[in-house]
């Protein structure tokens, strides 16, 4: 349960809200006797509790608020400000209800700001919570008794915190592959601020969604199957139908991460397009730019038509594009992969049958060096869609 407390206390002061944090002290806990006089807390976190005017204004100050304890139990208290002393307490707590005991000597309280009334307050008490609080934004335990910074935390935590927020605000056991890659992308945006990546290097964005996607996937298996897992199998055929299910999830959803990912890619850079259209006979591309009216409007210029096909893996299935629009039979056709490599032959017979390979930039090195200036970027294929469109 502690343990829930700690991460509760770390996701509140992610979401942007004001946070102090300081070591108990002897008198804060009362262990001394000097109980009513309640937490001191350090001027730096003066901007909490009160404005640069009510400061000026009074000699001292006092805010009545409330506190909810340990996510349990809520109490009212008292801010007060002594301009001579230049001091900020907490106290009045109430008569019975004061979460401070001589045992919490040393403990670590958080203060978390929600409203100019409403505060969280948390005590942790144990090495591995306090450990775990200060490490999820990089602090000593000299740099505490002031507000804690956001803009220091590791990314890394910052991340399992978003992913943590996720799986546990799910309604159902696995979601759909588009809500998948979706969430992942949302994670990236949360915690690197890097949406406008899409635009300025789509190449490394798709890298990154793809990525953090893998690991929100595997986050969520095992939370849904760890337990499973480690109490083991009472039979064989127990532990096929799991691996079954396991495995067909997986494929089912690497099938459509990266149609997703690009259609991302494709409307933060404004492009118009249709997915899965339809063409001759009932055939589906991926991707048609700019739409399917404009592709059965034949009075349409050919050469601002084009269309994408997107494969995760291609080495036996790069044919199935060739016959997908009719109209571009003798036009170019783009085939976007995550394929590490193709062989020299190939490449050729690509070549021959007018497809080009669209590939993020750091894998194109993996393919045969005396053909890697045949394949495009995903960022050369966005600009060339953008051309043809006319997007400036």
């Amino acid at each position: 349960m502690t343990g829930d407390l700690v991460l509760k206390a770390i996701d509140e002061t992610l979401s942007g809200s004001d946070t102090f944090c300081k070591f108990l002290s002897a008198n804060d806990s009362g262990e001394t006797g000097g109980h009513q006089y309640g937490i001191l807390i350090s001027m730096s976190a003066r901007t909490m509790l009160f404005t640069d005017k009510e400061r000026e204004d009074h000699h001292i100050l006092k805010k009545t608020g409330q506190i909810k304890w340990q996510d349990d139990y809520t109490t009212s208290c008292t801010f007060t400000w002594y301009t001579s002393k230049t001091e900020l307490r907490i106290t009045g707590f109430g008569r019975g209800k004061s979460p401070l005991r001589p045992e919490f000597t040393g403990a670590l309280f958080v203060l978390v700001k929600k409203t100019a009334e409403d505060y969280l307050g948390f005590i942790f008490n144990t090495d591995e919570d306090i450990q775990e609080y200060l490490d999820a934004f990089g602090l000593t335990p000299a740099e505490t008794n002031r507000p804690v910074e956001i803009n220091r935390v590791n990314p890394e935590i910052r991340e399992k915190m978003a992913i943590d927020r996720f799986i546990n605000g799910l309604q159902v056991d696995f979601p759909t592959s588009f809500e998948m890659s979706s969430a992942a992308r949302m994670i990236q945006y949360e915690v690197y601020l890097n949406r406008r990546l899409a635009v300025s290097d789509p190449d490394n964005v798709l890298l990154r969604w793809t990525e953090e996607e893998y690991r929100l996937f595997r986050a969520l298996e095992h939370a849904r199957y760890g337990d499973m897992v480690a109490r083991g199998f009472k039979s064989v055929d127990e532990f096929i139908v799991l691996a079954n299910q396991v495995l067909n999830r997986r494929k089912s959803r690497a099938g459509k991460s990266l149609e997703h990912h690009l259609s991302a890619i494709f409307e933060e850079n404004k492009i118009k397009y249709t997915a899965q259209a339809v063409t001759e006979g009932n055939k589906k591309p991926d991707f048609l730019f700019p739409s399917e009216n404009a592709y059965h409007d034949l009075t349409f210029a050919v050469n601002k038509l084009c269309t994408l096909a997107a494969k995760t893996t291609c080495k036996d299935r790069w044919r199935q594009i060739l016959n997908e629009a009719n109209r571009l039979r003798d036009e170019y056709k783009y085939l976007c992969t995550m394929q590490q490599g193709i062989s020299s032959a190939q490449m050729d017979e690509m070549q021959t049958e007018k497809v080009i390979l669209v590939v993020p930039k750091p894998f194109i090195k993996a393919y045969p060096k005396d053909r890697q200036n045949r394949i495009w970027t995903i960022g050369k294929f966005v600009e060339y869609v953008k051309e043809i469109e006319g997007i400036i």
